[in-house]
């Protein structure tokens, strides 16, 4: 398909924008954008991403931010069977990957509901692009032989997650959107078998020029993460793969 052939009109394409930098976009995703009439796209797709779409193709910002929805999720979900039934070739653009924490599975449920076609076109997720980003190995023989990502936000509002499953030697665990409840994190984690002096860490806008990483351990994170003011979009990576952020981080000292 060419860059310019229209897409099928009365479709969604379910997209993964993927950390932020715009390279790390897959040649479909990249390609889509391009062809779209209508984009429905979140908070954490960056500008440099929404300039690939076409320059009369119709945006929508449906972003989420801490405790600041846009739009709720079930208008969205309707917004885009709406879209679609007028006729319309419509991207839906999430940041990082669609199905993970992306809340993809729900909008396309109703998409399905509604005799909406769709396609699903993977990204790069937050975790494994901020540590990249980082030099964090997920995975490494040395230290890691497994990985969780976790929400640090569940959504009746509460951080009940599985801690004993979470706190274990030789795992790195990766909480999104976690930055508001690390005081919990550290402490439940801590109270479940890990050393307070466990490496962790916080990546702020993971891959883009601004990115931050935030150094501490399992004891010293939440004050940490207080004396330096971080703020989301960010990431906690906890396990001893942090600890080979001096020798294998390479983007920020570019």
């Amino acid at each position: 398909m060419k860059k310019d052939d229209k897409l099928q009109a009365g479709k969604v394409w379910l997209i993964g924008a993927g950390p932020g930098d715009p390279d790390l976009l897959t040649v479909k995703a990249a390609r889509l954008i391009a062809q779209a009439d209508t984009l429905v796209y979140d908070h954490l797709v960056s500008d440099s991403i929404m300039e690939l779409a076409r320059s009369d193709a119709r945006r929508i910002y449906a972003g989420k931010e801490a405790s600041k929805h846009t739009l709720p999720q079930e208008s969205i979900n309707q917004l885009l069977v709406d879209l679609a039934r007028e006729g319309r070739s419509v991207v839906r653009l999430k940041g990082g990957d669609p199905f993970i924490f992306g809340r993809g599975g729900e909008e396309l449920e109703t998409l399905l509901g509604s005799g909406i076609p769709f396609e699903v076109v993977p990204g790069v997720t937050a975790a494994a692009g901020c540590a990249a980003y980082s030099g964090f190995p997920l995975t490494h023989r040395d230290h890691a032989q497994a990985v969780t990502f976790v929400t640090g936000h569940l959504k009746d509002g509460t951080v009940n997650l599985d801690w004993p499953a979470l706190a274990r030697p030789r795992h790195t665990v990766v909480f999104y959107m976690g930055i508001g409840a690390a005081s919990e994190i550290c402490r439940q984690m801590v109270a479940h078998g890990l050393p307070s002096t466990t490496p962790a860490a916080v990546v702020r806008n993971g891959t883009l020029p601004d990115q931050q990483t935030l150094l501490a351990t399992l004891g010293t994170l939440p004050q940490r993460i207080l004396e330096s003011d971080i703020k989301p979009p960010a990431l906690i990576v906890v396990g001893s793969v942090v600890g080979l952020h001096e020798k294998l981080s390479w983007f920020e000292k570019q």
